[in-house]
Parts: structure tokens; sequence; C-alpha cells
């Protein structure tokens, strides 16, 4: 694990021989300065992920040092010292970036707490840097079908707006991606973007995970923590899979929507917050709500801009694209040579149904980097990645498109029959195709439900 590291700030040496004592004790490699302009050249070096800086300070103060390190663009979070603090200096402080003002004597568990929320709100910082710089490459949101030219559409006009989007689709197909996408676009990009899975946290600790907790607030509350919403201050966040959500948390959650405050479990100090909330789920949500499983009133909350994510095979035309971007990035990141797909190989990606989506393509394409040793992937690689038999050898040449065609359409319906059980109607809507086409085409080519 990083060792992370602190420059201490104060010109009282037992104030530094103390604070050095304390954050060495937790683990951080701590340096000290006597003065501004000493920091100043200290940072030059080798940059802190952290200062701890005393306001009165003899030649340069700390609020000149601060406007010095926003001019300079220097970028890590400070905590401000000050035996005579007044809410001028605290707002001077706020405005030039600091993270947090902190009174002396020190308080240490007070000064451990805003250390930690500091460094944990810079991660979060550093992350979305590195997730903005991923989505403003070429191609993000990859896909030339119309369903996909629809979907950035959406994106555009929702993003400047501050209304809350519900984003939906079946599993893989790419709703955090979305999400990310309207982030990005939007006024708060420079903000955090944080993400919440609602369906991975216990439902007794959702609330804690959302809203953060008080010390003592419950058995294991050792500190106090911030939550989710706290730590997307001034940003985004997401509620991902929002539908796993329990019917007493999503209680809890309309109400700090609806008054844009909220209270850490175990606190009693209304906290307000500016943060925009994006949901995605691959649930249907209406049908939730008939069955008594999700609040109506919540999900016009949070529905206010609905967007559907399209599932792959509705725009099948897009896997070539999307299974040759993932080849080549697979390929680097996984240090192989770069590969090519056949003809007949990306020919099979097409025609399989892919229920697992653009999730289960990636995965797919990756399995064919590391385990095919040929420069070029071959149909009958793709088709024992996918625990499908392989053509059978002949005169390929010699087929013609239009059994080609047929060849896929029985794969397909085959694959897609076994999945879903032998159920017909749910075949033809995994298919987007009505029964009575599925079924004729079924009796052309022999294909029986009970025998799938």
């Amino acid at each position: 694990m990083t060792v992370r590291s602190i420059l201490v700030v104060d010109d009282e040496p037992n104030i530094r021989r103390t604070l050095t004592g304390l954050l060495e004790d937790e683990g951080f490699d701590v340096k000290c300065s006597a003065s501004a302009e000493e920091a100043l050249e200290a940072i030059g070096k080798s940059p802190p992920d952290l200062l701890l800086l005393d306001v009165f300070l003899p030649g340069m103060d700390g609020i000149a040092f601060l406007e010095k390190l926003r001019e300079k663009e220097i970028a890590f979070p400070v905590v401000v010292l000050s035996g005579h603090a007044s809410i001028e200096m605290a707002v001077r402080a706020t405005k030039l970036g600091a993270f947090d003002l902190q009174e002396k004597p020190v308080d240490p568990e007070r000064l451990l707490l805003a250390v930690r929320n500091a460094l944990e709100v810079a991660r979060l910082r550093a992350e979305n840097r590195s997730l903005r710089a991923s989505l403003r490459a070429p191609g993000a949101i990859l896909g030339e079908h119309r369903l996909m030219a629809l979907l950035r559409d959406e994106i555009a006009r929702a993003a400047p707006s501050s209304g809350r989007v519900l984003v939906h689709g079946e599993n893989g197909t790419g709703k955090e991606l979305v999400a990310r996408a309207i982030h990005e676009a939007s006024e708060r990009r420079e903000k955090p973007f944080v993400r919440v899975n609602c369906a991975a946290i216990p439902k007794d600790l959702i609330e804690s995970e959302l809203f953060g907790h008080e010390k003592g607030a419950f058995t294991g509350a050792a500190e106090q923590r911030i939550g989710k919403i706290e730590a997307a201050e001034g940003g985004t966040l997401l509620l991902d899979e929002v539908g796993d959500m329990s019917l007493e948390t999503q209680a809890k959650l309309l109400r700090v929507l609806e008054a844009r405050e909220l209270e850490r479990v175990g606190g009693r100090t209304p906290i307000p917050f500016d943060v925009r909330i994006l949901s995605a789920t691959n649930k249907n949500l209406r049908k939730e709500i008939e069955k008594g499983s999700f609040r109506e009133d919540l999900y016009f909350r949070i529905a206010v801009v609905p967007i559907r994510v399209p599932p792959l095979r509705e725009r099948a035309s897009d896997v070539p694209i999307l299974a040759l971007h993932f080849l080549a990035r697979l390929a680097e990141e996984n240090g192989r040579k770069p590969k090519r797909f056949s003809k007949e190989a990306l020919d099979r990606l097409i025609a399989h149904p892919w229920p697992g989506n653009v999730r289960e393509l990636r995965n797919l394409v990756e399995r064919l980097v590391i385990m095919c040793p040929e420069e070029e992937i071959g149909e009958d690689d793709v088709a024992r990645a996918l625990g499908e038999p392989a053509e059978e050898s002949g005169a390929d040449e010699a087929v013609s498109l239009r059994e080609r065609v047929e060849r896929y359409e029985v794969r397909v319906i085959r694959e897609t029959l076994r999945r879903s059980g032998g159920n017909v109607a749910e075949t033809a809507r995994a298919l987007a195709t009505d029964r009575a086409n599925l079924h004729r085409k079924m009796r052309r080519y022999g294909i029986r439900p009970r025998e799938e």
C-alpha cells in the first residue's frame, strides 16, 4: 500500500514535533517546513499528498501562501491550522481551496478525521480526472447504429440541465458509462462523480454509505464518516441499481431529495448539499411500483429524464466496431501483440445474441486475446470461446450469402431458446421480433422448443 505524504508548515518547533509524531503513528510519511518560503521550495522538489498549514507564519502568511499555490495551479488538499480562527478567515481560506480549518490547540481525533476525509476527496477527484480523460477519447460511447446516435443526442440534451436522469437498460449495456458521459458534458464536470452500488451494500449499511454517520452511531462506527452525497458535493452522484434499494431507504432518500439537506446517521444537524442525482437500473421500475417494491413518488423524483440504453442485439451492426475497439485496447493492456479478426469470425460475433451485452463481448474478446496464439482470430476460435460448435469444414467459398444468413439465424434462434428455457414468447421478445414471425422461421428450420 502506498504511504501518503504530508507536509506540515508551522513556525513553532513543538507543534511540528507533536504533529509529526501523531501522523507518523497513523502511518503517514511526514516532512516539516518552518516557513511558507521553505515549504514552496519543498513542494517544488516533491509535492505532498496533503498540506497542514498554519495561518500565522513569519514572512509570507498562510493566506498569501494559498494564493501562491493557486497561481501556480498546484493541486493537493490543504488543512489550515489557526489559533485565532475567525469566520472571515475560514471563508477566505475555503475560497482559496482549503479543505478544512482546524483550531489550535489541535484536537488529535478531529485533525486525523479531517486528514482522512481530505485525502479521500482528493483520491475521488484524481479518479474522476482519469475517467474524464478516458471519456474524452474518441468513441467513448461507440456505435454507428441509429439507436446509438439517438442515445448520444439524448445525453447531449440532458447533460447541461439540472434534471435528474434515470438511465435504464439490461445488465452490461453500459449504463454507468452513459451516466459518466452526462456528468462529463455538464457544468459540474470539474467536480466529483461518485457512484454508489445500491445492490452491493447490505441493507443495514446503505444509509451510512449515502448519508454518512457520526462516531458511535452504531456498533463499529469508530469515527465520523462523510457519506457519498457529501463526497459528491458540487458534482454528480450515481445511484446504481437504484431498483434494489429497500423501501425504508427509499423513503429516507425521498425526504433528503425534497429537502436538499441530509442528516448523518446518529446526527442531529441538517447538512445542505448541492449534488445532481443520476440513477441507473436494469429493472422496469413501473412494474416494481405495481408490485409495491418501489415508491412511485421517488420514481417521479429521479426519473425526470429517462434514458434507455439499447441492448447489443438491437444494434448488431455495431458488434464489429466494439470488437475491434476491445481487441486493440485489450491486446495492449495484456502486453500481447496486435491481433485481427477474420471476416468469418466477425460474422460469427454478429450472429451471437449477446445476452450479457457489451460486457459479455468485452470479456469474450479479452479471452480471445489471451488464449488465441495466432495473430488472426478465426471463426473456430470465436465458436470455441462462445462454447458453440465450430462450422463443419468444407468449401466455404461456395456457400451463398443466403445460406450463411440462414446458418446464423438457426444458431441465434437456438441459442436464445436455450437461454429462455424453450419459452417462445420470451425468445421473440429477446430477438425483437413477433411470435408469428419466429414460429414461421422455427417451422422452416425444423426447430422445436422442447428439444432446444
